[in-house]
């Protein structure tokens, strides 16, 4: 049996493949940059929504979080155009935002949590600030983690498996946040506030997360990436208009993400938190587990998975209509008589139905990415340009106008459609709602995604996912940087 120590530190890497120890560092500082950011953008709005500006003026933090992401998804546009032409070291084109910036960005996001001022209009000023700090630096150090992905080979097939092992630090990293219910519970318990218990983790995990993040610089580029010089802003932003893959699975994606809504802890919160078997909290963690399980293992075998499909195109579809079907399955399970799921066992079978469906879903972030990285050879072929920091950027547009759409929608439905009203000083807030609220919540919790999960298939079937196309691509490009490496070492 082969020891594992060995098998991922092993310095096995070459001048265009990279060693597993390289891959894990780069894997970890994925996990550390997904801790800090799914804590952060996950529980801010609700931590201002209920402590820090509760009340009448509480709709308003959610409001200008929407507003917030609408400038963060504009700005990421901006920054991987800067990325592109800022002139830097040979093969370190990602390696400056993965180094210096974390400590500044984990600081800021832990300062959001700290409701320094009195009055709601000062804290929501301050809320502001930081956010937009922490969002600009944040955006950066983003384009920096995955435009890594396209410089990490010239080979598709290794790019590929530093795709699988990066996705699986950065699944790890998203998940990690996700267990800070159990927490909450266990804490509150025993007498802490809950104020102090977000205060707590957003420096566990919002500052610590980006400190473990900064491992992700020792990894090497072995593309070259020229500076875009001569060329306009606008001209490398519109060099996107030559990668139709690319702004096919942005679109997918988006219009993924866009349906009838709630924030899931208000769902968990008012149907189990006075339980006698599990708090809310506990529900939420017992979902989460349940429901990713499945997904956490089949990413370790997804690229094999993936062949097995025909390709990353298949996989996408298949797994879409797997998930689709098993919500059907829970939210009929979650209404059957003596099976309900604001019941223990009806709960859990519930999450298990969802858990199944979740190895397809493992899939999906891998399958993407590696097309895109695919699409930037593409795009050098035609134009002679790399393009990691506008395409990396591109897709970060795409995923945080969908936050910003999430954001709004979830706003819409909460506070007008189900009348949801934040009472200051109600320790039990959660149950002093309209029957409305009780009534919808589970149905746009459990059957609300099935809409744009069936938009998202519409939109990836016009994907191209040609393997001998991209072969074809490789040997090119491979004579093209053969030929200028020999131009350029040829005496004059």
């Amino acid at each position: 049996m082969k020891n594992p120590l060995a098998y991922f530190f092993s310095r096995d890497g070459d001048e265009e493949r990279p060693s597993n120890r390289e891959i894990l560092s780069y894997a970890v500082g994925a996990t550390g940059q997904n801790m800090s950011s799914g804590f952060v953008t996950g529980r801010v709005t609700y931590y201002y929504e209920n402590h820090a500006v509760p009340g009448d003026a509480a709709h308003f933090a959610g409001k200008i979080m929407t507003a917030s992401i609408v400038w963060d998804a504009i700005n990421d546009i901006l920054v991987g155009g800067y990325v592109d032409r800022r002139k830097h070291r040979p093969y370190q084109k990602m390696r400056p935002y993965l180094l210096y910036l974390p400590p500044v960005i984990g600081v800021l996001g832990a300062a959001m949590f700290l409701t320094v001022f009195p009055g709601s209009t000062l804290r929501l000023i301050y809320l502001v600030a930081c956010y937009f700090g922490w969002d600009l630096l944040y955006s950066f150090q983003e384009t920096g983690v995955w435009g890594m992905l396209p410089l990490s080979s010239p080979h598709s097939a290794a790019r590929a498996k530093v795709t699988q092992w990066v996705t699986i630090g950065a699944n790890l990293g998203g998940y990690l946040p996700k267990a800070f219910p159990i927490a909450w519970d266990l804490l509150e318990k025993r007498g802490m506030p809950e104020k102090t218990i977000f205060i707590l983790f957003a420096f566990l995990f919002g500052l610590g997360g980006e400190l473990i993040s900064m491992r992700a610089a020792a990894f090497r580029e072995r593309v070259a990436s020229p500076v875009q010089e001569g060329e306009s802003f606008l001209k490398s932003i519109a060099v996107l208009r030559h990668n139709p893959k690319l702004l096919l699975i942005g679109a997918a994606k988006t219009i993924h993400e866009v349906y009838p809504r709630i924030n899931r802890t208000y769902f968990y919160q008012s149907a189990f938190r006075n339980t006698g078997a599990m708090g809310g909290g506990t529900a939420e963690t017992l979902y989460e587990t349940l429901s990713s399980v499945p997904g956490a293992l089949s990413v370790f075998f997804a690229n094999r998975l993936i062949d097995r499909f025909g390709g990353m195109k298949r996989a996408l579809i298949v797994s879409q209509i797997a998930i689709i079907s098993a919500r059907f399955i829970a939210y009929a399970v979650g209404v059957m008589p003596g099976c309900r799921f604001d019941t223990v066992h009806g709960y859990i079978i519930m999450c298990s139905i969802i858990g199944i469906s979740s190895a397809f879903t493992s899939f999906m972030e891998i399958a993407h990415r590696s097309l895109i990285n695919d699409s930037i050879d593409e795009v050098e072929l035609k134009t002679g340009l790399r393009t990691e920091g506008i395409s990396a950027s591109a897709i970060n547009f795409a995923r945080k106008i969908t936050v910003s759409l999430q954001s709004l929608i979830m706003n819409l439905t909460l506070y007008r459609f189900l009348g949801y009203k934040a009472v200051p000083g109600d320790e039990d807030y959660i149950n002093h709602q309209s029957e409305k609220f009780y009534r919808w919540q589970y149905p746009i919790f459990m059957l609300g995604p099935v809409i744009g999960e069936a938009l998202y298939v519409v939109i990836i079937l016009f994907v191209k996912d040609d393997r001998e196309r991209q072969d074809e691509i490789e040997r090119q490009l491979a004579r093209k940087r053969r030929e200028s490496a020999e131009r350029t070492a040829a005496p004059v």
